[in-house]
């Protein structure tokens, strides 16, 4: 006699109980025996209980061993509508394993599969019981259902289960056979091993026929723990790119490469934007302290107090110059445009501080970097990769074009270097051409320390002349 085959085992529904229960449709029916003395016998679907506890091996008999079988298991192709191939190719591919039901009964799908209520009956109680079971066609399927069968005999499964693909593969004929030991110990081998990103597919595939206990640890791989928690990965890489690696070039590089692949543009920004105005803040209030010292102590003292000031205002600029590049990179530097428009109070403690000669030999290219800065934004804002309202186009002029004019009077380093500040001219000047005549007016009358030479400025004779040219040859509105 033999029985049939295995439906696919029903999804388990997570619950809070301590219950884990499974169903599992099983069909029995008796294929010929060779002597075609047998007929078909079919069972109706029973609900089965999964068992929270380890099963023992029983003692006695071995995996195929057929001097001691009781039972003779086929495990034979399943024919799907698709397949092409004939039922004598089909049957060339099945298997025949003679079992111990003693053993069987570690799977509680064929605990009750052998019960009383399940067995067919047999005019002859000689030779064993013959049982057929179907397997998917799918490639290497049938070697996956021999193996969770000869762990059925087995105490340590380590040796079987031994990589993530081998847990994979057993995992899934595991739980159709309802096979505690074996679902447990290919879990507890996949929550404490890598996998790589076809296998978390097939891991995620198989999560909902886990209980939720069983599926916990390997969800919380996967599982964001709040909703922010991406947003707080990428500010700490900020964080730690700018201020904790001394190889910090490396690290600012693996970072900005990071944030470019993002796929949330917007938790970018708002991680960008965050780190953007702590360093500004930082920035600021150290010149303020520079610029104000509020404290008392010998002459020593207060200088190094200033140094310190002055080299923390440093390099925190640094820092913003990075942040703005990436901001302008991922085309979110529009917060940072409006950020850089407002500091009029900081653009003027600037203009007095780099008047002073005191910072010269501390912080030389102090002036280079914000003025870099303000190129950037500038040259994101005159290319139209920012779309800025007027006002906004207008106080960044108004407020920085001072310090650009401040700073090459006083700091040698950045006279030397007119390529930065050719190129900020010519952008200031840009951004006049798009502002009202009576606001650009105003502008381009401070733009004239630009001149070096007569001969050395067609960027301020060209943007003078298109002043001119609108103001005295107005557009006939009637016409337009």
């Amino acid at each position: 006699m033999t029985v049939g085959t295995s439906k696919k085992r029903q999804r388990v529904q997570h619950s809070v109980s301590s219950s884990r229960n499974s169903s599992v449709a099983a069909a029995a029916d008796c294929f010929p025996l060779p002597d075609n003395s047998s007929t078909e016998v079919s069972k109706k679907p029973h609900t089965l209980r999964r068992s929270s506890s380890f099963s023992s091996i029983p003692a006695g008999g071995s995996f195929n061993d057929a001097s001691t079988a009781d039972v003779l298991l086929r495990l034979y192709s399943e024919v799907t509508p698709f397949d092409s191939s004939g039922s004598d190719s089909l049957s060339s591919s099945d298997v025949q394993i003679y079992l111990h039901s003693h053993v069987l009964r570690r799977s509680k799908y064929f605990s009750a599969l052998l019960s009383d209520r399940w067995k067919p009956r047999k005019d002859d109680d000689s030779g064993p019981l013959r049982l057929s079971f179907g397997v998917p066609g799918a490639q290497g399927s049938m070697d996956g259902h021999l193996a969770v069968l000869e762990l059925l005999y087995a105490d340590d499964m380590s040796d079987a289960i031994h990589s993530a693909k081998a847990a994979l593969d057993l995992l899934p004929v595991a739980l159709k056979f309802l096979f505690e030991d074996c679902v447990k110990s290919c879990v507890r081998f996949l929550e404490a091993v890598p996998w790589t990103d076809e296998e978390e597919k097939r891991v995620m595939e198989l999560i909902p026929f886990l209980q939720e206990e069983e599926s916990k640890e390997l969800l919380a791989r996967v599982l964001p723990g709040q909703n922010d928690s991406c947003e707080e990965m990428l500010q700490g890489l900020i964080l730690a790119a700018i201020h904790n690696y001394p190889n910090m070039a490396f690290v600012k590089a693996f970072v900005a490469k990071l944030l470019k692949d993002f796929s949330s543009k917007e938790s970018a920004k708002r991680v960008l934007k965050r780190a953007f105005e702590t360093s500004l803040k930082v920035v600021k209030e150290s010149l303020e302290e520079y610029s104000s010292p509020n404290f008392r102590g010998d002459h020593n003292e207060t200088e190094a107090i200033q140094r310190l000031n002055l080299h923390t205002a440093m390099t925190n600029a640094k820092h913003l110059s990075w942040l703005v590049e990436r901001m302008i990179e991922l085309r979110v530097a529009d917060v940072a445009v409006d950020e850089w428009s407002e500091q009029a109070s900081f653009t003027a403690d600037l203009q007095r501080a780099f008047r002073d000669d005191g910072w010269r030999g501390i912080v030389p290219g102090f002036p280079s970097v914000l003025l870099r800065c303000t190129s950037k934004l500038a040259n994101a804002v005159a290319a139209g990769s920012i779309l800025a309202n007027k006002q906004v186009r207008k106080k960044l002029v108004k407020h920085w074009l001072p310090v650009l004019l401040v700073s090459k009077d006083h700091s040698p380093l950045l006279a030397s270097n007119k390529g930065l500040c050719m190129e900020l001219e010519e952008t200031f000047l840009r951004i006049i051409s798009t502002l009202p005549l009576s606001d650009a007016q105003e502008l381009l009358q401070q733009c004239l320390s630009f001149t070096r030479h007569v001969d050395d400025c067609p960027h301020l004779f060209k943007a003078f002349n298109t002043w001119f040219r609108r103001a005295t040859h107005p557009p006939q509105t009637e016409k337009l």
